[in-house]
């Protein structure tokens, strides 16, 4: 019942925002690929808002019942209360006769299995795709990496022009592209890159470069690794569209973590918190740890939950993260999930490092509490059903009026997590 009342759905929204664009000349910008999705919409959207007006979801609307209402700024409702639906319904056709406001539209695309891109074809000519990383993702529903590359890659046929992260998508995949395509990314050498990157703590300095033309200079104040692509991604896109340095520069500045994505936090007793709880893969593990590596601590805890919807990858994908565990950089790995419990913290111990396993992040939050010292950095990752690492970061907060930033912190999200953990607390 659900899937016929969201399939009815999409399709008149989609119908809608078909005869939107046809009534305005609008450039579209979509976002797709297996993880940095949300970061890279919503850098993309600050850059091009220092010239253009811009529409775009500051959250996660990304399937096709909810990508249409991006573009009449529309809230998500109940998909079984036909009335808000009926509301909805009659203000967008309101939009459709009215002068719309906005010149582009930025929109991410998500999947969690095949052809679910191929759906946004329907009502969708994108000008601009980007597509930012091809990697392990929702393996429960794909058979393997090709069958990942084949979804995302799919958005290709409804775009005029794709832009690709070099870094994080495998060279096999960027062969003989159907769309003028332009690569970007940090450690490649890619058409638009990044160069020159310097950390100092939590900020960095870098130069973005497309081939030997200086796209922009630019500084940041709290940035991590991960989140370095897309920057560089906001930036070519809006070098593409006409923006001058000045204006990537400035829109650079602007951009802010997402909530869940790499936040930083005061943390108790004189500890920083990197919370990156929002969801887990196995490529933006590494990069999480990664940035954990870089910063310069006295102690360095990691809290590494559960990477869900791995299917048939899950343990050899959680044993690599656990290899991937650096004693010499880690003073504890506290794991968090069934599979991080019974995969990763052993391949961890085998590393050398000291290991901690959990079943609630309650019990866990509470034990870090316990046991930090000043100037510890505390990295939280991971997925979320049987997860939500973020319960343990709001333990560790030093100010309560942070947990308003953590994520799924409504109280349908509250709710859910009870029940995921109930008897087990």
């Amino acid at each position: 019942m659900q899937k016929l009342a969201k399939g009815i759905i999409a399709s008149v929204l989609g119908w809608q925002v078909k005869r939107l664009c046809q009534k305005n000349k609008l450039k579209i910008v979509v976002v797709a690929g297996s993880i940095g999705k949300t970061s890279t919409k919503l850098a993309i959207a600050q850059v091009l808002g220092q010239k253009h007006k811009v529409q775009f979801q500051s959250g996660n609307y990304n399937d096709p019942v909810s990508v249409p209402l991006v573009f009449f700024n529309r809230s998500l409702p109940n998909i079984y209360n036909p009335l808000a639906w009926l509301l909805i319904i009659w203000k967008n056709e309101q939009t459709i006769y009215q002068q719309y406001p906005y010149e582009i539209v930025v929109l991410e695309l998500g999947t969690d299995g095949p052809g679910q891109i191929e759906k946004f074809r329907r009502y969708i000519q994108a000008d601009i795709a980007v597509i930012t990383a091809i990697s392990a993702e929702h393996m429960e529903f794909f058979d393997d990496i090709d069958a990942v590359a084949k979804e995302e890659l799919a958005v290709l046929p409804f775009s005029d022009k794709v832009f690709v992260n070099k870094d994080l998508i495998p060279q096999d995949y960027l062969g003989d592209l159907p769309v003028e395509a332009i690569t970007y990314g940090v450690k490649s050498q890619a058409e638009v890159r990044m160069v020159n990157v310097k950390f100092d703590d939590q900020s960095a300095s870098f130069d973005i470069i497309h081939g030997s033309e200086t796209i922009a200079k630019a500084k940041h104040e709290q940035i991590t690794e991960p989140q370095l692509y897309s920057i560089c991604a906001a930036a070519a896109v809006g070098e593409n569209l006409g923006l001058s340095s000045e204006l990537i520069e400035r829109g650079i500045t602007t951009i802010k973590p997402v909530a869940g994505r790499m936040q930083h936090f005061q943390g108790v007793n004189g500890t920083l918190i990197i919370d990156d709880t929002y969801n887990a893969s196995p490529e933006a593990m590494r990069g999480a740890l990664d940035t954990l590596y870089r910063l310069k601590a006295s102690r360095k805890i990691a809290i590494l939950g559960n990477m869900n919807e791995l299917g048939g990858y899950s343990q050899s994908e959680h044993r690599k993260i656990g290899e991937y565990c650096d004693p010499r950089e880690l003073s504890l790995v506290a794991t968090l999930g069934p599979d991080a419990n019974k995969y990763l913290a052993p391949a961890a111990e085998l590393k050398g490092c000291s290991v901690k396993q959990f079943n609630t992040p309650y019990e866990l939050g509470s034990y870090i509490k316990s046991i930090v010292s000043p100037g510890t950095v505390i990295l939280a990752k991971g997925s979320q059903n049987k997860v939500f690492a973020e319960e343990a970061v709001k333990i560790l907060l030093s100010n309560p009026g942070d947990v308003s930033q953590l994520v799924r912190q409504s109280k349908d999200w509250l709710k859910i997590k009870q029940k995921n953990f109930k008897g087990t607390t």
